[in-house]
């Protein structure tokens, strides 16, 4: 079981990310997948999470309105479309995802199975 992270990297105030979190070894409509984000001496904080059934929740209010996750089973991938982007959302971000059956409930990252290696967001002028 493996989650691979991609498209991350430097962006201005204002400029849109997608990042894409390819899942092997599992089918991604079987479990929750989130995004966590880690920015330098802050704690860690969950962004989204999308289950099995397409509900989506979004952690924190910053990236409601501004992020969208979605999910494509053709491809195995989640993604997290980040418009609007701000210096604060700069960070490392990371790909998480449940055992089968699993919910967005779990809302720190140590309650997820799995977990990507992280991609590096960085939003600067």
């Amino acid at each position: 079981v493996q989650l691979v992270e991609s498209g991350g990297g430097l962006v201005q105030p204002g400029g849109s990310l997608r990042l894409s979190c390819a899942a092997s070894g599992f089918a991604l409509d079987s479990v929750a997948i989130g995004w966590f984000r880690q920015a330098p001496g802050k704690e860690r904080e969950g962004v989204s999470c999308i289950d099995g059934s397409d509900a989506i929740t979004y952690f924190t209010d910053s990236a409601t309105g501004r992020f969208t996750i979605s999910r494509d089973n053709g491809k195995n991938t989640v993604y997290l479309q980040m418009n609007n982007l701000k210096p604060d959302d700069t960070g490392v971000y990371y790909c998480v995802g449940t055992l089968p059956f699993g919910s967005c409930d779990a809302r720190e990252i140590h309650e997820y199975a799995y977990r990507g290696q992280g991609t590096q967001v960085t939003v600067s002028s």
